[in-house]
């Protein structure tokens, strides 16, 4: 079941409920997978059309596809993906709102890392790798990645909440993986996230991803043999407890993170003692799978 609201997200999803003809190809395939020519006929429509149609409840999360051989030949067979929608309205008591700040990689204010090491920027590496002495190089402001094997980097922002605005969650999202020589498909690396010197949990990173294809945003000058891309996480803080990607990872509230600091510091840690000890990769804008740097969303 697909749950949607009025966010701009969703407006492929509106779009295509939009069509007499993309709820006919739904109705078609609710019950038994069929391929774009078997459509084409009964909807007494070209095949180019009706590939359009399908493009569109693909890209609105309804349906999906698969090519698959019959007699000799390559098959693409269309079935449905979603069997419900719920769609939220926009409501009157509704009046949350978002602030997002963005931290460059590059901008962190305090480090203590010991190799496997290194930085890039979108055209070049900075420095030499696994020597730390790099990451006070004064182009580490314009890294787009950065790795470690163990310790810790720290960033801080500005705290733009008013005094009399209430906040009822923060969201912190960047895209991480493992650190290891080379690539490894199974490379656990147990990461800390702190908050204004608060724990708010730990996340195991399962891997140092990129053995099987290259980061998507990752610049073509990038080595082949080593990390390529991570898992884009979220972290959430509300008066109920931290999460990641929705899952519980502590205790730790909005009334615990002193909020009312006039700037937040956020840090990532590999602790010697962890269990893990797998390093840490951080991609920014330009690298990785997702174009973005650290965010943080406040929502009011």
């Amino acid at each position: 079941m697909i749950k949607a609201n009025g966010e701009l997200q969703f407006l492929p999803l509106y779009e295509a409920l939009a069509s007499e003809v993309r709820w006919r190809i739904m109705d078609m395939i609710a019950d038994r997978e069929k391929n774009v020519k078997d459509i084409a006929a009964a909807l007494e429509l070209s095949p180019s059309i009706v590939t359009m149609h399908i493009r569109k409840l693909e890209d609105a999360g309804l349906i999906e596809s698969k090519r698959v051989r019959i007699n000799g030949g390559t098959h693409k067979l269309c079935y449905l993906k979603q069997n419900q929608i719920e769609i939220e309205l926009p409501s009157a008591s509704r009046t949350s709102r978002t602030r997002e700040q963005t931290i460059s990689i590059g901008h962190y204010t305090a480090f203590d890392i010991h190799p496997t090491c290194g930085l890039g920027t979108l055209e070049k590496e900075i420095g030499v790798w696994d020597d730390p002495r790099y990451f006070l190089d004064p182009e580490r402001v314009h890294a787009a990645i950065l790795w470690f094997g163990k310790g810790y980097v720290e960033y801080k922002t500005p705290n733009f909440v008013l005094p009399n605005q209430t906040t009822e969650a923060i969201e912190i999202s960047m895209e991480l993986a493992s650190e290891a020589p080379g690539l490894r498909d199974h490379w656990p690396s147990d990461i800390r996230f702190t908050f204004n010197g608060i724990s708010l949990g730990t996340w195991t990173s399962p891997a140092d991803f990129g053995r099987a294809a290259r980061g998507k945003y990752t610049p073509e000058w990038w080595h082949r043999n080593v990390n390529q891309y991570g898992l884009l996480k979220t972290i959430r803080i509300d008066a109920s407890g931290a999460y990641m990607d929705g899952e519980r990872i502590s205790d730790i509230t909005l009334a615990d993170i002193k909020l009312s600091e006039p700037f937040w510091t956020l840090r990532f840690t590999v602790d010697e003692k962890s269990s893990n000890v797998g390093g840490l990769t951080i991609y920014g804008a330009g690298f990785g799978n997702h174009d973005q740097d650290i965010v943080i969303r406040v929502l009011s």
